[in-house]
């Protein structure tokens, strides 16, 4: 939707992150250290973390509030997040969602970063999860 604005939120919004996720019950937190990344009409409607780690960016907490999912919200954000990003992009999620990151320029299973690998290990003990990578 051309109403749709995607941004990097300002550090004094940052907590305006956590309300979103909260108000639709997610446990998902914005990271500190990451940039922060929404989608906003007159409030935010999306939103995701673009965190760095050793050899390159991890992308972490992307929610879009249900009522405005199946609106390409979540690969426009993705797009804004990543563009003019110089090194490759990572992400774990559920392999249902492997479809949608592959149209999104991502691939299944990318060379990982020992950390990754290993955090992915421990994430895998619990819930199906794969990784999935970017490359600039």
């Amino acid at each position: 939707m051309s109403d749709t604005q995607y941004v990097l939120l300002d550090e004094p919004l940052w907590p305006l992150m956590n309300k979103f996720y909260r108000s639709h019950q997610s446990s998902m937190k914005a990271v500190r250290d990451a940039q922060l990344w929404v989608a906003r009409r007159e409030e935010i409607v999306a939103a995701l973390c673009l965190r760095p780690v050793a050899g390159g960016r991890w992308l972490t907490g992307l929610f879009v509030d249900p009522a405005c999912r199946e609106q390409g919200i979540a690969a426009e954000l993705i797009a804004a997040a990543v563009q003019g990003v110089t090194e490759p992009v990572w992400l774990f999620c559920h392999p249902d969602l492997r479809g949608f990151y592959e149209r999104r320029g991502f691939s299944f299973d990318p060379a990982l970063p020992q950390a990754m690998a290993e955090r992915l290990s421990r994430y895998a003990r619990s819930k199906p999860m794969i990784a999935m990578g970017l490359e600039p």
